[in-house]
């Protein structure tokens, strides 16, 4: 009988292979770590990791279970430890409506069904629903090349199991599992993560990773996060779900689990304290269809069509309250105008259950924004709706028509808040372009506040007339030099204007607002009298009453740049840093000073 007598690191294996799933028992262990839902810092579930296998000379799980196969011991060892993990699970005073992650090995998938009898065994026993374990994909192999594999996750998906592609990114076949199978997490891997803060690459995959996942009806789980700019660059992005050491590490002590992290809400942000227009406008058009649970009676579909005539789809709730899709009227028709169609659907040798009817739909959580679910909507070709979460749980949905209400309504808002002698967007839409622009990364961003000069004795003296003059060419000249897609002008009021864009070079800008300070100059001069532009000065009153003698009106700029990579969502720091650079343009020659955030 051969030994397995071999040297990783410090410690040698001495046992016959026969002897693997015996010591196995006795060291190996699960150990739990929290995956964590990004907006409320709440615990979503835990991955059950294996530990031990040091114990027994190997230098990973991977190892020891390589081994196993070698030697046919992989579906018992994979039995014993998942069942330990489900008996550790069931154990958590919080567990309820949280979800275990379980690997599924491709070589077990052959003999998935004995696995699955194990688990739905223990899981009744403990009257835990079967919605409360998702299996992770592994991406070692190419599942969707074993013959077995289509049926092992037609079985899964109707007992009521999750689903997830695991190391998404650097596996196998993994497009093909989200484009053919229902798949309901994709976990990105940490190649990915790693440095995504200061990575534009990175950053531009994984933003387009949530994005069509979202459109597919799929959740984000961003795995190993380290660093606090890796959490809130998640987060930016619209990740839903997270792990890695920053949240928490691996232990197999439960008393060690938390249930939440509410710290999280706060890491590099202020919490707001108010919701915002699109959160606003959102809440006010979700329906709150009835629902069906995926484990319920076929019967309970007919019911709620019969008792709402005029609806033609519902969504479809797993047992944690988690939407699956929806299940639509037209899929069912065959079976009502069949003779005797119902009674086949009831039928248990048929084996037509509430699973095997469902629709993918789009899912977003309610902090979206409103261009956000236009642009699911779009590219989701026959959606019905986009189901809405709160919490990573069902909250409701937007139909097209509903998303069109909350895309007029805003547009009306924001004509509101236009100012009426220049047309440009006024406060709130300057601070959302500040937190939108300063929470994306993947460029140069310039935030520009424009004053102008010794206004208010020009305004005193001439006439408000003159001023509004005044206040118009400026916004005139702001159209004519900044007029590409991405280039933002907002008039805060007064005589205080706004500049943001983003992909410029701080040379491409200085030229142009050059040029812009010069031409409102020679254009300013002009609102003065021959006498005052003689004397390069007019007579007003200063802020203590006192006559005094100012000079012509001009405009100074005060630029903050945001480099690529850095991600702020504390606009409050920007406003402090912006206060200090207007005061140095004021007190300029040129009337222009740009700075870099942080640089001072």
């Amino acid at each position: 009988m051969a030994l397995g007598a071999v040297e990783e690191g410090a410690v040698v294996r001495r046992f016959a292979n026969d002897q693997l799933l015996t010591l196995a028992k006795l060291v190996v262990e699960n150990a739990l770590q929290p995956i964590v839902e990004v907006g409320t810092g709440a615990v979503f579930g835990y991955e059950s990791l294996l530990r031990g296998h040091d114990r027994l000379g190997f230098q990973s799980p991977l190892d020891l279970l390589d081994q196993a196969a070698e030697t046919g011991h992989l579906l018992a060892l994979e039995q014993m430890v998942a069942s330990r993990a489900l008996a550790k699970f069931a154990t958590l005073p919080d567990r309820a409506g949280a979800t275990l992650f379980l690997n599924l090995d491709v070589r077990l998938i052959p003999e998935g069904n004995a696995l699955v009898d194990t688990l739905l065994d223990q899981l009744r026993k403990a009257q835990i629903p079967p919605s409360s374990v998702c299996f992770e994909l592994s991406e070692r192999f190419d599942n969707t090349r074993v013959p077995e594999f289509a049926a092992l996750v037609e079985r899964l998906r109707r007992s009521g199991f999750k689903l997830a592609i695991d190391d998404f990114g650097v596996g196998h076949g993994e497009m093909k599992l989200l484009c053919d199978f229902p798949v309901d997490y994709v976990k990105v891997d940490r190649h990915f993560i790693s440095g995504l803060d200061s990575n534009p690459r990175k950053r531009h995959l994984v933003k387009n990773i949530v994005n069509f996942c979202h459109v597919l009806g799929v959740r984000v789980i961003a795995e190993g996060i380290e660093t606090e700019g890796e959490f809130i660059a998640c987060r930016e992005f619209g990740v839903d779900l997270v792990q890695g050491w920053f949240i928490a590490r691996p232990t197999t002590l439960t008393s060690e689990l938390k249930s939440a992290f509410p710290h999280l809400q706060d890491v590099g942000k202020v919490r707001r304290s108010t919701q915002s227009l699109d959160e606003i406008l959102i809440r006010r058009q979700i329906e709150t269809l009835p629902t069906v649970y995926e484990h319920e009676n076929i019967e309970h579909v007919f019911d709620l069509f019969r008792r709402n005539p005029g609806q033609t789809f519902f969504p479809v709730l797993n047992a944690n309250g988690e939407p699956r899709g929806i299940i639509n009227e037209r899929h069912l028709k065959e079976y009502i105008y069949q003779p005797f169609g119902r009674d086949l659907l009831k039928n248990k040798l048929y084996e037509r259950s509430i699973s095997q009817f469902v629709d993918r739909a789009p899912i977003v959580g309610l902090d979206a924004d409103a261009e956000r679910l236009m642009t699911i909507f779009a590219n989701m070709e026959g959606s019905d709706c986009v189901i809405l979460t709160e919490n990573m749980r069902y909250a409701g949905i937007v139909s097209a028509a509903s998303l069109i209400r909350i895309i007029n309504e805003k547009q009306l808002k924001t004509a509101q808040d236009q100012n009426p002698l220049t047309g440009l967007p006024g406060n709130r839409a300057i601070g959302d372009f500040i937190q939108d622009a300063a929470r994306d990364g993947d460029a140069s961003r310039f935030f520009c506040y424009c004053d102008f000069d010794h206004f208010k004795p020009f305004n005193d003296h001439y006439g408000f007339h003159h001023g509004d003059h005044a206040i118009s060419l400026f916004a005139a000249l702001l159209r004519r030099y900044f007029f590409s897609e991405g280039d933002f002008l907002g008039h805060v009021g007064g005589d205080d204007f706004f500049i943001g864009v983003t992909d410029w070079t701080r040379e491409e800008l200085t030229e142009i607002l050059d040029r812009l300070l010069s031409d409102f100059h020679d254009d300013v001069i002009d609102l003065y009298s021959e006498a005052d532009r003689q004397a390069g000065r007019i007579k007003g009153l200063d802020r203590q009453g006192l006559v005094r003698d100012f000079p012509l009106m001009r405009c100074s700029i005060g630029v903050i740049e945001l480099p690529p990579g850095l991600v702020i969502d504390d606009v409050n720091r920007i406003s402090a840093e912006i206060a200090e650079l207007k005061k140095q343009a004021k007190e300029s020659e040129e009337g222009l000073v740009i700075g870099v955030f942080g640089a001072a």
